[in-house]
């Protein structure tokens, strides 16, 4: 677990990088901010991540839980990074895709 990285969720879909930095900032120095954006529709997927330089200022960025950015609350934990699955949504064995014919 990076205890340097937050997640951030229930993010309004019209939130930006920006919005983030004006809250996290606040903080601590920050070293990265991504919203997680669907690869189709260019949409924000309603959560991203804040990366601190100093992991003290990420432990006191806790404190951003619940509070309100677009209208929305959010929902402020430690990243933890994901295990097992098949690389982030792809679909195996061609189940749910296009069939194959020979």
């Amino acid at each position: 677990m990076q205890q340097n990285k937050l997640f951030v969720g229930n993010l309004a879909f019209s939130s930006s990088e920006q919005d983030l930095e004006a809250v996290f900032g606040q903080f601590g120095e920050l070293q990265e901010v991504k919203i997680i954006m669907d690869r189709e529709t260019g949409r924000s997927r309603g959560f991203g991540f804040v990366s601190f330089v100093d992991a003290s200022d990420a432990e006191a960025a806790l404190a951003a839980n619940g509070q309100s950015v677009g209208g929305r609350d959010l929902r402020v934990n430690f990243a933890t990074e994901r295990t097992g699955g098949n690389g982030g949504g792809r679909r195996d064995n061609n189940r749910g895709g296009f069939e194959r014919r020979y």
